[in-house]
């Protein structure tokens, strides 16, 4: 018996088995390619010849593979060799879909924990790497320990289909920044300007910025958008067409930078001109306006 069945050895799979072997842990890895598991061999890892023998090898299976239906794919024949096993999950999907596998897993026999990684393979065993999980709060706490060799674990609840809502909330701040980053660099390199000479001053100015959250965070959670603004959304509206004609006066694609224009639109005809732009978020949320 290992301690750990890591079951994917992409990038991040292998990272996590690699992290597991650095903490002296006992592992076992399978990959559909066995060449993957060459280099975890010769660092003392046990390759599995199947996967049932990966899952009967440990008490904890961790598994990173490309979609979830992968992981129900791969484990599907084996799947009574995972009772009484705990399952951890750190495949990129959806909350209804880790709500399905936990639903899948335990009825199996087995113990499950869903995981959202906020880190690149390279982080993954240090200080900056952020694990998300949600799930069994048993099973957790029971391998907590072993799952503390991949970074800085944050348990967020037994519905499984917490850590990816965060995962895909965290992203999706993450991509909004990056789609404004390569607006601006697009902006500015059309006129010349190289990348390396402006992102000095970008990353000062966003990092400014965060600042507001904070405040954003109260006035969402209160639903008092009018209170102490500074810059209200019919202003904010007025000022952002001129960033759609610099684009365009530019030869640059306004693809990005129009959809947030519709939405500030759309407030100030539903009669938010004076309140922040967090009384956008209502205008997203369809459910709410029944939709």
């Amino acid at each position: 018996m290992s301690d750990i069945t890591v079951i994917g050895l992409g990038a991040m799979g292998t990272a996590l088995a690699e992290a597991f072997l650095n903490q002296g842990h006992a592992v076992t890895v399978w990959n559909r390619s066995p060449a993957r598991a060459e280099a975890l061999a010769a660092t003392g890892a046990i390759v599995a010849k199947s996967v049932e023998e990966a899952v009967r090898s440990s008490p904890l299976i961790v598994a990173c593979l490309l979609v979830y239906d992968t992981v129900r794919e791969v484990l599907g024949p084996s799947r009574e060799a995972l009772s009484g096993r705990t399952l951890v999950n750190l495949t990129n999907g959806t909350p209804e879909q880790a709500r399905a596998m936990s639903g899948w897993a335990v009825s199996q026999g087995a113990s499950y924990i869903d995981g959202g990684i906020m880190a690149v393979p390279p982080m993954i065993g240090g200080p900056h790497a952020l694990i998300l999980y949600s799930g069994s709060r048993q099973a957790f706490d029971a391998c907590s320990g072993q799952l503390g060799a991949l970074g800085t674990s944050k348990f967020l609840g037994e519905d499984a289909g917490l850590a990816p809502l965060y995962d895909i909330s965290l992203l999706t701040g993450m991509y909004g920044m990056f789609a404004g980053v390569l607006q601006a660099l697009a902006l500015t390199g059309a006129a010349g300007i190289p990348a390396g000479e402006f992102m000095p001053l970008l990353a000062s100015w966003l990092q400014s910025m965060q600042g507001l959250l904070p405040k954003w965070a109260e006035q969402i959670d209160s639903g008092d958008h009018t209170s102490n603004v500074v810059s209200n959304l019919g202003m904010q509206a007025d000022a952002y067409v001129n960033l759609i004609d610099a684009s365009r006066s530019a030869d640059v694609s306004t693809e990005l930078v129009l959809p947030m224009q519709s939405l500030m639109k759309r407030g100030v005809a539903a009669g938010q001109a004076n309140a922040d732009l967090t009384s956008l978020v209502a205008l997203l949320q369809l459910s709410k306006q029944g939709a």
